[in-house]
């Protein structure tokens, strides 16, 4: 299947043999660049913003046209449930403004990949998608529409539980192989679900399709259409001035790039270094921020505790948990059949009555520091902990204190991924027409994560009524207690 209004195999050259696909010649982009629009052999747009049927207003984008089959998988129930899950959970308790979300996030990473695509397909032979195949295209395509299906209510917070909560890529894949959505994407793109789910979940004992592996760097890595538009996207409903990004330069500056062993990888141009330095820094700016505030990860961790808490006692089953939406969790942890634990705990959620910061902890507290970001890995033993401290406590302190009052709040250590590389169509004396990252800029991946480690805190949190009194006894109480139960 060939791109172009003429989708004679005759017109078409044959592609060349570089071992990269099992697709025939006839399935790849052809040369006929000359066209203003691509289709494939049934008369389908392969890009749906050229002959669109609808369009969405986005706050973002203005308009994100949408084709006929795009339409049809944003109607699905699964789709649709994105409405009611926030992008960044209870950010809105701190920025009334942050209600956006899973669904627009959606809509927006498919609309720059439409125009990530566009652009590589203008570039024609020198730097385009030049011999790639149709059916990888659409797959990126549908993949990046479908990235965030299989989301948990309130964002990331439940799936740092661990087991037996399943990470959503996987809940994404069980949606996308085995619902509505499959149908769709077998009758209306005549693709495999199991193919687009490995963009999104990428399986581990095999390798994608070479073209696939291509342009999922796209969806997922360094430079990928997943942070192009959350964090604008984030910075604007939060009305703060980070986040910002010169999203069509760095589009503009995509580049397919053939070495001499006939292997393809993306890579920017040299103008788009300024805005993928700027996407770095803005991510960073927004961690320290927005995402890591003490308000909204201590909403987080309540959240976090009530689902483990009613797990626990088996008034919950994981599997409950697919398929709900925010508001719809919430009711669910506040029914008579749950523990107290769990229905103090929304109660506070619901009023927003976030527990408070009681001792931040700095990665210069060394061995204190290291043995609470353990617990991350283990969310069974930090529960365990916590029962104890507040036992504990309550003891020395001949108070009751229950065990959901005081809390571990880790964020998630974040990977600093630099793995891009820099073209140059006439480099200056002294550099190479490819470069990596880091020998094109100077900047090296633990610059950030030094950054990082600096910036991060740990955090146990505890009720308004216990804040002050634990607080006077921070020294001679609470970190000796501390030490000895890590």
């Amino acid at each position: 299947m060939s791109i172009g209004e003429n989708t004679s195999k005759n017109t078409h050259p044959k592609r060349r043999s570089s071992g990269r696909n099992s697709q025939p010649a006839a399935e790849n982009i052809s040369t006929l660049h000359s066209q203003p629009s691509w289709s494939d052999a049934e008369g389908n747009a392969l890009l749906p913003d050229d002959r669109p049927v609808s369009t969405v207003r986005d706050s973002l984008y203005d308009l994100i046209p949408l084709g006929p089959r795009e339409e049809r998988l944003i109607g699905t129930t699964a789709f649709l449930r994105l409405q009611g899950v926030k992008q960044l959970g209870f950010v809105y308790r701190v920025w009334p403004g942050a209600t956006h979300t899973r669904y627009e996030h959606s809509l927006g990473c498919y609309h720059l990949t439409v125009r990530a695509l566009r652009s590589l397909l203008q570039r024609g032979p020198q730097g385009g998608l030049e011999g790639v195949s149709i059916s990888s295209i659409q797959t990126l395509i549908v993949a990046a529409l479908l990235h965030d299906i299989g989301h948990y209510p309130f964002s990331h917070t439940i799936e740092e539980l661990g087991p037996p909560i399943i990470l959503h890529e996987q809940v994404g894949r069980s949606l996308i192989e085995q619902s509505e959505i499959a149908t769709i994407i077998e009758r209306d793109y005549h693709l495999s679900p199991e193919r687009v789910a490995d963009l999104i979940d990428p399986p581990k004992n095999k390798a994608l399709p070479l073209d696939d592996e291509l342009l999922r760097h796209l969806l997922s890595g360094a430079l990928d259409v997943d942070k192009l538009d959350y964090l604008p996207r984030d910075a604007r409903a939060c009305n703060v001035p980070y986040g910002g990004v010169d999203v069509s330069r760095l589009l503009g500056s995509l580049r397919i790039h053939n070495d001499l062993h006939a292997q393809q990888r993306i890579v920017v141009t040299h103008k788009g270094i300024s805005p993928l330095h700027s996407l770095l820094h803005a991510r960073q700016e927004m961690f320290d921020n927005i995402y890591w505030h003490h308000t909204s990860r201590s909403f987080q961790i309540m959240l976090m505790r009530a689902v483990q808490d009613a797990l626990l006692c088996d008034a919950l089953r994981a599997e409950q948990l697919i398929g709900l939406d925010d508001a719809a969790l919430l009711v669910l942890l506040a029914t008579p059949a749950m523990p107290d634990s769990v229905r103090a705990l929304t109660r506070e959620l619901e009023l927003r009555h976030p527990h408070k910061v009681l001792l931040e902890v700095s990665r210069a507290a060394g061995r204190l520091f290291q043995r609470i970001e353990a617990l991350f890995w283990d969310a069974g033993r930090r529960r365990r902990i916590e029962q104890m401290l507040a036992a504990e406590l309550a003891t020395a302190l001949e108070i009751e204190i229950a065990d959901y009052e005081l809390l571990f709040d880790i964020p998630r250590p974040e990977k600093w991924e630099m793995d891009v590389w820099v073209s140059f169509e006439h480099p200056p004396v002294g550099m190479e027409p490819l470069m990596t990252w880091v020998e094109a800029t100077g900047l090296q991946p633990d610059d950030l994560a030094r950054y990082e480690q600096h910036q991060r805190r740990l955090r146990l949190v505890t009720t308004e009524r216990l804040r002050m009194l634990l607080r006077n006894r921070r020294d001679d109480l609470l970190l000796p207690l501390l030490e000895r139960l890590l």
